[in-house]
């Protein structure tokens, strides 16, 4: 989760919201794939951490499932990562700080909880969850400060 942790606080250096995750073979330890937060820079609304470590773990395994494979990320997923989780058939969700407002695995729509889902990883909450939610308040309070400047 540290090195989620730093990928978090790259993208809030690069102007991002400070989300970042991995991708680990926990049979190896290996690093398979990083991701931040990147829709401003990819001008692209699915460029969330998740998505981004999906993608690039799918590309360098040269398959679309994930299967065994456990994703480390600093906030809760929202629907849409959660769905991409379901659908890569990441084994495992390690992630730091809830979200009650924009989460989709313990709050808002609770995707692994649908009877539609089609897989549903092993999920463990709360990870360094004090550390993610500072770094996120940190760098939401900064912009708001910055905003009330201009």
């Amino acid at each position: 989760m540290r090195m989620a942790l730093d990928l978090a606080q790259a993208a809030a250096d690069a102007g991002e919201a400070p989300i970042g995750a991995l991708i680990v073979d926990p049979a190896s330890g290996e690093v398979v794939a990083e991701g931040s937060n990147a829709p401003i820079r990819d001008h692209d609304p699915t460029a969330h951490a998740e998505i981004v470590a999906i993608r690039r773990a799918a590309a360098r395994l040269g398959n679309y499932r994930l299967t065994g494979l456990t994703l480390y990320v600093t906030l809760e997923p929202c629907p849409m990562c959660a769905g991409a989780i379901s659908h890569a058939r990441l084994g495992r969700v390690v992630f730091g700080a809830e979200d009650a407002k924009g989460g989709g695995v313990f709050h808002g729509a609770r995707v692994f909880d649908q009877p539609t889902c089609h897989w549903r990883p092993e999920v463990e909450g709360g990870v360094m969850a004090e550390e993610s939610a500072d770094l996120l308040r940190g760098f939401f309070r900064a912009r708001r400060g910055t905003a009330k400047q201009a």
